[in-house]
């Protein structure tokens, strides 16, 4: 019955539901939990699934060749060259100065200088799904942190493909020899003399270049002209297996195929809809990946050599982190990111087990140096959620608190009777819109890069965690009238709130929520001032589309504040409700009934009183023979 795929399956999924659910409710990353799943039904602990979870891992890898394709998809090829110096620069950097210590590191242990120059190739690369899930989660993609961490994964993503090109030219052995003893495994690379692998690696990247260009893309043309979805569906499945099969048949990963392809459909106008076809495939299918990492911990290799498996994953972290804090430095991060970047990236990531794998199938590697990387890899990636949480909640608090405290009490020399907190694409807006009007706001924004690029566009903000309460002392609240929460975190906005009531209850609130729910949370904490980020722009787009079928502009303007008007008051109402979900979907359909009759009546009445002002008969007739004279 265990050997049963339906059975794995079930494991599989129940083992992620619980895992993950527990993971999530200690404010934990999902990343934790589906590693922890991965331990616990794997072959070391309770053995759900199959051998030393080899078949999981290998089916598992799909997840991370959708992230990169959809990654692919993301770089546009101007956008590549705008990057190019973070890129080049950071990745460049912390690949370099990771190889080369590492080199030195493992050839000082005693590891021939083959053995050890490809350890240090994996060594050099960090997890991209790791990585990219996290920053995601949290938030962070557009950080400082998360460009960075983004150029640093992007650098790596492109330079194992020079990696697996260069890796056969490390081989004694002839390619007969390589096949027979891999027999199982064989693909077009083993078949080949030395010489040629390194050729064949280069020509299958063109490959995939020309065809993305002229097959794929004419393909997708032709399915997209039958109008069925299910079809498109199936083509950008197609697309990603056909690219990782015919990389895993010539040798190479198919992860990397995948990458170069979304590059390759980048510029093509399919690209919005494969992201949004294959993102559900993708999460799915990573979160399978990080089960079977935690699955293939192998703990009789640890068992065997417990000591010199520690000592080398410590210190393989430790010297991951010192390279990417001296990357940060040298491009200038302030602390609080360079820790991010720091912690983030120390790990050793997936592409470690192609590149170790494709060196063992040349014998460069003996089973036994395999196996004990395969291992480190493996714990390195399941830590790192881990040391994320501890730089999170007990270095940053600390270390970022000094500076976030000393720079603001440096800098607020003059106070403001407005105070906005977060200064990004919402609340650079609302700095702008006052300032133009001669209104000026003491503004505080924790990314502290993005504070002095702000500055060198001439805005006056500091950097800091306005969740302290002596910064916003040193900001001038005492004698502030009015705070905004312009920031996207409902957490930061409540403990803000906390503070305000508790010390300053004279400061009116403004705060800034993504949705209804985060609105009805800071209702029932007593603020009345919430403004939801999508309402205005979603009903001037709705105003918009009605003013170009015919609808008067006046008669929409006075509909839009009506809209307004009756979705406040039904938005406090429905804040006080019970909320099971049964009781709430009732009232809510009876306040949306309510509304929609309203408007309607508004509307008609409109037509009749309204009619002589802006956009009427009388006036398009005035202005077009205007037009004519």
């Amino acid at each position: 019955m265990t050997g049963s795929i339906l059975f794995e399956a079930i494991v599989f999924l129940a083992g992620a539901i619980i895992c993950v659910s527990i993971a999530k409710r200690l404010g934990l990353s999902s990343v934790i939990g589906y590693l922890l799943a991965g331990v616990l039904i794997g072959p070391y602990v309770f053995g759900f699934i199959g051998k030393e979870g080899e078949d999981i891992l290998h089916f598992a890898e799909f997840g991370v060749v959708m992230m990169l394709f959809l990654i692919g998809l993301e770089i546009e090829p101007k956008n590549f060259w705008n990057m190019r110096k973070t890129i080049l620069g950071m990745g460049g950097i912390q690949v370099g100065l990771t190889m080369l210590l590492s080199y030195f590191m493992f050839t000082l242990l005693g590891f021939e200088w083959k053995v050890a120059l490809v350890f240090a190739m994996a060594v050099a690369l960090s997890s991209t799904a790791i990585a990219m899930q996290t920053i995601k989660e949290k938030g962070l993609m557009d950080t400082t942190f998360g460009t960075s961490s983004f150029s640093i994964l992007l650098f790596q993503d492109i330079i194992v493909i020079f990696m697996l090109g260069f890796i056969p030219l490390l081989s004694n052995t002839d390619s007969n020899a390589s096949a027979e003893k891999h027999s199982n495994h064989a693909n077009l690379l083993e078949t080949l003399p030395i010489g040629l692998q390194t050729f064949a690696i280069i020509l299958s990247v063109v490959l995939i270049i020309v065809a993305g260009r002229y097959l794929i893309v004419p393909m997708l043309r032709k399915v997209a002209k039958t109008g069925v979805r299910e079809l498109l569906i199936a083509a950008a499945l197609l697309i990603v297996f056909g690219i990782s099969f015919l990389m895993e048949y010539v040798g190479i990963s198919p992860a990397l195929g995948a990458f170069l392809g979304g590059v390759v459909l980048s510029n093509s106008e399919y690209k919005h809809e494969l992201e949004s076809t294959l993102e559900p495939f993708k999460n799915l299918l990573l979160g399978l990946f990080f089960m079977a990492v935690g699955a293939s911990i192998n703990f009789i290799v640890i068992a065997k050599n417990p000591w010199i498996i520690g000592g080398l994953l410590i210190a393989i972290v430790f010297l991951k982190a010192a390279v990417l804090f001296i990357t940060g430095f040298v491009f200038k991060l302030k602390l609080d990111q360079k820790l991010l970047l720091t912690f983030s990236l120390a790990q050793v990531g997936e592409f470690a087990f192609v590149l170790l794998s494709f060196a063992f199938g040349l014998n460069i590697l003996e089973q036994n140096q395999l196996d004990m990387l395969l291992v480190i890899t493996a714990l390195s990636m399941s830590l790192t959620p881990i040391i994320g949480i501890i730089n999170e909640r007990f270095i940053l608090p600390k270390i970022g608190t000094k500076e976030s405290v000393k720079r603001p009490m440096d800098h607020i020399a003059k106070t403001q009777k407005i105070i906005l907190v977060g200064f990004g694409h919402f609340g650079s807006t609302i700095g702008r819109f006052l300032r133009s009007h001669g209104v000026e706001a003491t503004i505080l924004d924790h990314d502290s890069n993005r504070v002095d690029f702000l500055r060198k566009m001439g805005f006056e903000v500091y950097y800091g965690d306005a969740t302290r309460l002596d910064l916003l002392e040193s900001a001038g609240i005492a004698e502030a009238k009015i705070i905004i929460c312009a920031t996207n975190k409902i957490s930061v906005s409540k403990a803000i709130s906390k503070i305000v009531n508790d010390k300053y209850p004279h400061v009116e609130m403004m705060i800034r929520t993504k949705n209804r729910y985060d609105a009805y949370e800071l209702l029932n904490l007593g603020h009345e001032n919430i403004y939801r980020e999508s309402l205005e722009t979603s009903l001037t787009l709705a105003k918009d589309v009605l003013s170009k079928m015919g609808f008067r502009k006046y008669t929409l303007n006075r509909q839009v504040q009506n809209f307004i008007k009756y979705d406040e008051d039904s938005l406090r109402r429905l804040a006080s409700e019970p909320k099971r979900e049964e009781d709430y979907i009732f009232k809510a359909r009876k306040e949306l009934e309510q509304q929609e009759k309203f408007l309607n009546e508004d509307f008609k009445r409109g037509i009749v009183d309204y009619d002589n002002h802006w956009d009427s008969e009388h006036i398009r007739k005035a202005l077009e023979k205007t037009k004519e004279e």
